[in-house]
């Protein structure tokens, strides 16, 4: 039986991030049968519409990486009331791309009391044609928790959260297979 194939993208480039911490914890969380590829967009250059003809390999591996995947975990912090630079520039690279539509999201947002970059990614994913998939979408409390990554596994609730997560986000990718054989 093939695995699912999930890639998930950390919206922080800090070497402590959170969110990076938070997808690396869900890559080891996840069963056997969920290969959880860690994806970067840190060397992606600014996003420039007059380059989307051009082979730019940090997006090559991106759009092939999202190309091959069944679903999506986004992680990214909130800075000024918005979505990270970082993520935006990774999303506007991939608007353009038959990748994103119709793939499953699920958000993970590492500080409870931020809600504008997620009510703020939530709208560019919809304009993209992507799907979140709500019951997949996890909130964890880490802003200054000190956790990293094995600190996250350790903790059950935050761990268990992650894991619900996980198995809604692949609840929806198996339903839409099924869907899809159907029609």
């Amino acid at each position: 039986m093939r695995s699912t194939k999930i890639l998930a993208l950390s919206g922080s480039l800090r070497a402590a991030s959170y969110n990076t911490a938070a997808i690396q914890a869900l890559k080891i969380l996840a069963p056997s049968n969920i290969d959880v590829a860690i994806g970067s967009i840190g060397d992606l250059p600014l996003f420039n519409p007059d380059r989307e003809g051009e082979h730019i390999p940090s997006l090559a591996a991106l759009t092939d990486s999202l190309k091959n995947s069944d679903g999506l975990v986004i992680a990214s912090p909130e800075y000024a009331h918005g979505i990270s630079g970082p993520m935006k520039n990774a999303l506007d690279w991939l608007v353009s791309g038959t990748e994103f539509p119709y793939k499953p999201i699920m958000l993970i947002n590492t500080s409870p009391r931020a809600s504008h970059a997620q009510a703020s990614i939530r709208e560019v994913i919809k304009t993209m044609s992507g799907i979140v998939v709500d019951k997949a979408c996890v909130t964890i409390p880490l802003l200054s928790s000190d956790l990293d990554a094995a600190g996250i596994v350790e903790n059950k609730d935050i761990s268990d959260a992650l894991k619900l997560g996980l198995n809604a986000l692949c609840a929806e990718i198996e339903a839409q297979k099924l869907s899809s054989l159907a029609n």
